[in-house]
């Protein structure tokens, strides 16, 4: 059984960390910004790094489904399984949630997103300006429970590492890359 985290899925789980981190600093950056050409550019950047953003969660799914990752630490209790599996549930499903609420939103405010200035993504909805605001605050809680998830996801890891002295957190860093 592996003991580590294959290349593709840490240069995954890397790749989307400094992304969504990117992706959320942008989107409270703007979010207060004065309506001007550099606020709309920036829309535009988020909304295509969220479109691929979403894209390589579809990957990493992908992979996840079809790479069996390391068995956590017999040692764990079950209680602390359970939460390790729940809160990795809770992180992809908002990496999906997220991406879908921002094109739902961006929809219902009648901005279409065309990913890289290029690929136009169709509208889910019809303009609705109540919908689009509705839409924004759900879009700004599931970031806020995001960034909840994602302390609770390093301070876990942290946790491991320093007080329980597991291989939690070594095994998902790329300098321990042993596998395809």
């Amino acid at each position: 059984m592996a003991t580590h985290y294959t290349k593709t899925a840490k240069g995954l789980h890397w790749l989307m960390a400094v992304l969504l981190i990117g992706l959320i600093a942008l989107g409270f950056y703007m979010h207060d910004l004065p309506l001007s050409p550099e606020k709309l550019k920036l829309y535009s950047w988020h909304k295509w790094a969220g479109v691929t953003a979403f894209l390589l969660v579809l990957v990493r799914l992908a992979w996840r489904i079809t790479h069996i990752p390391p068995a956590l630490p017999v040692n764990m209790p079950k209680l602390m399984q359970l939460a390790a599996h729940a809160g990795h549930l809770a992180l992809y499903g908002l990496m999906l949630a997220i991406p879908l609420s921002g094109w739902l939103m961006s929809s219902a405010k009648g901005f279409q997103t065309v990913w890289f200035g290029v690929l136009p993504i169709p509208d889910l909805l019809d303009k609705n300006k109540e919908l689009g605001d509705l839409l924004q605050t759900v879009h700004m809680s599931l970031n806020l429970l995001f960034i909840i998830t994602i302390v609770g996801h390093i301070g876990a890891a942290l946790k491991h590492h320093f007080i329980d002295k597991d291989d939690i957190l070594t095994r998902m860093l790329p300098k321990h890359a042993k596998e395809n």
